[in-house]
């Protein structure tokens, strides 16, 4: 009987140590996917995955902006405890010694790996992704990505190829006859081929860099999406009766040759409605090209005999303003600029449940679970620790060196939501925007101002 209680012990125990996971975090994008109920969005793989997972409707960044919210989600710490507002600071060297995410998971066994964009390159992680605090082995990153901002966009009315913001392209034209997120779908692949016989358990985490402008995607995809299905937001104006404060003049954009060549007075002359629109078309073909890379991605952990084995998270790292409010990228308290998608397939949870086609009522459309609550990026490190049965406490006031969170594990809802429960969680939800003045700026940027230049905050609960 002892012997049979200590085996039994033993397969949980087991069981629990081999759970797998695969991060999917999709650079800037918005819930502009089919599972969201967005008409306009043709995402049929992220749409399939969406069918085994929890599905999380208010989920929200803590800052739109990409290195202050990658580095918040990843040490569960909020922008305002790392003062990391910009690009321009490494919170180990100048803030503290703060335990990663996959730090976590490595120091309690796991080989973690990083393909493309995980944390924000350059001097906001220490020009390494962190490692080797958080990385089992080195992080990759794209050969092509060198030519990111490169002028390889041709319409027809230019003679040269620009730096557009709108740049389909026939990949077999670009350097290397690839992109850097095919690049980074194909080392993702050979990351999991490799671990599919081992016994340690891995965490991968697969940053895609579209729908990130600029635009570069196969032009293939734009035959999903006729531009005439596109319309910009109404209303389509900045209201007088919002503080200027809160606007956002897409610097960014304006770099652009394509968004130059229209000449706009800034900040506040609208884009164009007809320009406006092939703006949105390419950004839902962007989704698309993304959709069909993660679709690959599952597939092949599938094939590999491991999904049954693996969560899978998806999400972004902040949402994108599409016109609304005449307001275009991130950079914003928007709730377009912060709402992201949250999308949670757990192995003995959800997966087999749904596939199954379980009997989930109320919270459920179809055969999917819709989750309601309020949940926060920094509610992600947390609830991997749970899932691998490591744990971290919520961070007190005195917390500056140990392995702590500021968020919580979301797992609760997950299963309050399969058995058709409502639980009583958060009431809101906290984010925040720097600016440098009242008024938007190219000169200080108004979009992305240094930490030395911030003279207001802007949060939204």
């Amino acid at each position: 009987m002892l012997f049979t209680l200590w085996f039994i012990n033993l397969i949980v125990w087991c069981t629990a140590q081999k759970q797998n996971f695969l991060l999917i975090i999709v650079d800037d994008l918005r819930t502009a996917l089919g599972c969201y109920g967005d008409a306009k969005a043709y995402t049929p793989n992220i749409d399939r995955l969406a069918t085994e997972a929890a599905i999380f409707s208010q989920a929200f960044a803590q800052q739109a902006l990409c290195a202050p919210s990658r580095n918040s989600f990843l040490t569960s710490r909020r922008p305002d405890t790392l003062h990391l507002y910009d690009f321009y600071n490494y919170w180990r060297k100048d803030i503290g010694n703060f335990t990663t995410l996959p730090q976590h998971l490595k120091n309690n066994g796991y080989i973690t790996k990083s393909v493309g964009k995980v944390f924000h390159p350059g001097i906001s992680s220490n020009n390494s992704d962190d490692s080797p605090y958080s990385w089992s082995e080195t992080p990759f990153h794209p050969f092509t990505e060198r030519y990111k901002d490169a002028p390889m966009c041709q319409t027809n009315m230019q003679m040269l190829p620009a730096q557009n913001l709108l740049c389909p392209v026939k990949v077999s034209s670009m350097p290397n006859k690839t992109l850097p997120d095919i690049e980074i779908l194909r080392e993702a692949k050979t990351f999991l081929s490799n671990q599919a016989g081992n016994s340690s358990p891995f965490f991968l985490a697969v940053g895609f860099q579209k729908p990130h402008i600029p635009f570069k995607y196969p032009k293939k995809y734009l035959k999903n999406h006729p531009l005439h299905k596109f319309e910009v937001p109404k209303p389509y104006k900045w209201s007088n009766n919002v503080s200027s404060i809160a606007y956002n003049p897409w610097n960014d954009l304006r770099k652009r040759e394509d968004v130059a060549a229209l000449n706009l007075k800034f900040p506040w002359e609208k884009i164009p409605k007809s320009f406006a629109r092939l703006i949105i078309q390419s950004y839902y073909a962007s989704v698309t090209y993304i959709d069909d890379l993660i679709g690959t991605l599952i597939n092949h952990l599938e094939r590999l005999s491991i999904r049954g084995d693996t969560t899978i998270i998806l999400m972004s790292d902040h949402g994108w303003s599409l016109g609304e409010h005449a307001v275009w990228a991130k950079y914003s308290n928007y709730d377009v600029a912060l709402k992201v998608p949250l999308i949670v397939s757990i192995p003995g949870l959800t997966y087999e449940k749904l596939k199954e086609n379980t009997n989930v009522n109320n919270s459920s459309k179809g055969n999917q679970i819709f989750i309601d609550s309020i949940v926060e990026l920094v509610d992600i490190f947390p609830t991997i620790a749970d899932l691998a049965n490591i744990s971290i406490p919520i961070c007190s006031n005195e917390s500056m060196q140990i392995t702590c969170s500021e968020g919580i594990t979301f797992i609760p809802l997950i299963r309050a939501a399969l058995k058709d429960e409502v639980i009583l969680w958060k009431k809101a939800a906290f984010a925040q925007y720097p600016r440098p003045s009242i008024e938007p700026s190219i000169h200080p940027n108004s979009d992305e101002p240094r930490l030395k230049e911030i003279e207001a905050m802007g949060g939204i609960v």
